[in-house]
């Protein structure tokens, strides 16, 4: 390791380049500090767009929450109205088995004798209906 190496004393080919890099550094300082002209406006645009994807973001998440507390409600009273069907089904049919006969004529019910029916040929559905000749 005795041995410094120097690489000024060597001259690059021709095939290597060499970057100026304070050029460089310039131009994109001079590119960087001018505005273009649609830069405002797309920003502006971009700023609303953002807006109002936050918007509908905040609104499907809140409608997405509101939605599963109505069906979680919507179960509960279900389940509660079936409840109030069964029981109402279980008295309906412990009040028919109490009906009989003899407890029909006591509520002034009467047995249906000499059943007549009507009969009416042809369509009874359709009415006549004058048809005019001048159409």
């Amino acid at each position: 390791m005795g041995k410094k190496f120097s690489i000024s004393k060597y001259k690059p080919s021709i095939f290597q380049g060499s970057f100026d890099f304070d050029a460089v550094s310039k131009r994109q300082l001079t590119v960087l500090a001018i505005e273009h002209s649609m830069e405002r406006l797309a920003f502006a645009a971009f700023s609303v767009i953002l807006a109002i994807l936050f918007c509908a973001y905040f609104y499907l998440v809140v409608a997405s929450v509101l939605n599963i507390i109505d069906r979680r409600e919507a179960d509960t009273r279900s389940a509660q109205v079936q409840g109030a069907i069964g029981s109402l089904e279980q008295q309906y049919f412990a009040l028919s088995q109490t009906l009989s006969p003899a407890s029909a004529q006591s509520l002034g019910l009467s047995p249906v004798s000499n059943t007549e029916y009507v009969e009416r040929p042809g369509n009874a559905a359709s009415a006549g209906i004058p048809r005019s000749s001048t159409i």
